[in-house]
Protein backbone atom coordinates (compact mmCIF):
# COMPACT_ATOMS: atom_id res chain seq x y z
CA UNK A 1 0.00 0.00 0.00
CA UNK A 2 1.48 3.35 -0.98
CA UNK A 3 1.81 6.10 1.58
CA UNK A 4 -0.07 9.29 0.95
CA UNK A 5 1.78 12.58 0.57
CA UNK A 6 0.29 13.75 3.85
CA UNK A 7 1.68 10.77 5.78
CA UNK A 8 5.11 11.23 4.22
CA UNK A 9 5.13 14.94 5.00
CA UNK A 10 4.00 14.25 8.57
CA UNK A 11 6.84 11.75 9.10
CA UNK A 12 9.43 14.23 7.79
CA UNK A 13 8.05 16.93 10.07
CA UNK A 14 8.10 14.60 13.06
CA UNK A 15 11.75 13.67 12.42
CA UNK A 16 12.71 17.36 12.18
CA UNK A 17 10.86 18.25 15.40
CA UNK A 18 12.39 15.37 17.35
CA UNK A 19 15.87 16.16 16.03
CA UNK A 20 15.55 19.82 16.98
CA UNK A 21 14.26 18.94 20.44
CA UNK A 22 17.22 16.58 20.98
CA UNK A 23 19.70 19.33 20.03
CA UNK A 24 18.06 21.77 22.44
CA UNK A 25 18.01 19.18 25.20
CA UNK A 26 21.71 18.36 24.72
CA UNK A 27 22.61 22.06 24.78
CA UNK A 28 20.67 22.73 27.98
CA UNK A 29 22.01 19.67 29.80
CA UNK A 30 25.56 20.44 28.68
CA UNK A 31 25.29 24.02 29.90
CA UNK A 32 23.90 22.93 33.26
CA UNK A 33 26.69 20.40 33.69
CA UNK A 34 29.34 23.07 33.06
CA UNK A 35 27.75 25.38 35.63
CA UNK A 36 27.43 22.56 38.16
CA UNK A 37 31.06 21.50 37.71
CA UNK A 38 32.29 25.09 38.11
CA UNK A 39 30.26 25.52 41.30
CA UNK A 40 31.51 22.25 42.79
CA UNK A 41 35.10 23.12 41.86
CA UNK A 42 35.01 26.61 43.38
CA UNK A 43 32.87 26.12 46.47
CA UNK A 44 32.59 22.46 47.45
CA UNK A 45 35.85 20.71 46.49
CA UNK A 46 38.43 20.35 49.21
CA UNK A 47 42.17 20.88 48.64
CA UNK A 48 43.50 18.64 45.85
CA UNK A 49 40.13 17.03 45.22
CA UNK A 50 38.86 16.74 41.66
CA UNK A 51 35.32 17.67 40.68
CA UNK A 52 34.33 14.01 40.25
CA UNK A 53 35.80 13.09 43.64
CA UNK A 54 33.98 16.01 45.28
CA UNK A 55 30.67 14.97 43.68
CA UNK A 56 31.16 11.37 44.85
CA UNK A 57 32.01 12.56 48.38
CA UNK A 58 28.99 14.84 48.50
CA UNK A 59 26.73 12.04 47.29
CA UNK A 60 28.09 9.70 49.99
CA UNK A 61 27.61 12.36 52.68
CA UNK A 62 24.08 13.04 51.51
CA UNK A 63 23.10 9.35 51.53
CA UNK A 64 24.32 8.72 55.08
Amino acid sequence: MAKSKLVTANEKLAEKVVGTYKKIEDTVVGGYTKIEDAFVEHYLAKDGETVDEAKARLKREHNT
